[in-house]
């Protein structure tokens, strides 16, 4: 069965870090373009951050240029989004997502990432 299972999120003060990762199975990880998305309570599901299956391709939503950065380790399974600077803003489930040719999208449960002083 497909899974992605994400961890990595918790409490942090303004200012600080976290590194969420999520650990993909079932399906061809190398083949896959990963993303990081976050839903905070009564708003909609944003697009953080994308990596691409085989080149350097990265994007992010204009709020975190900067301050968060993705990326991937195939012979783990592996996506990472690495979050420094953390605002309050950021407070949200965080969620992992693939997409393949063939299959997908393909979805975490999420981690929660709260970010208060």
């Amino acid at each position: 069965q497909v899974q992605l299972v994400e961890s990595g999120g918790g409490l942090v003060h303004p200012g600080g870090s976290l590194r969420l990762s999520c650990v993909a199975s079932g399906f061809t990880f190398s083949s896959a373009a990963m993303s990081w998305y976050r839903q905070a309570p009564g708003k909609e599901r944003e697009l953080v951050a994308t990596i691409g299956s085989t080149t350097d391709y990265t994007r992010y939503v204009d709020s975190v240029k900067g301050r968060f950065a993705i990326s991937r380790d195939n012979a783990k399974n592996t996506v990472y989004l690495q979050m420094n600077s953390l605002k309050p803003e950021d407070t949200s489930v965080y969620y992992c997502n693939a997409r393949t040719y063939y299959a997908g999208p393909y979805w975490g449960q999420g981690t929660q990432v709260t970010v208060s002083s």
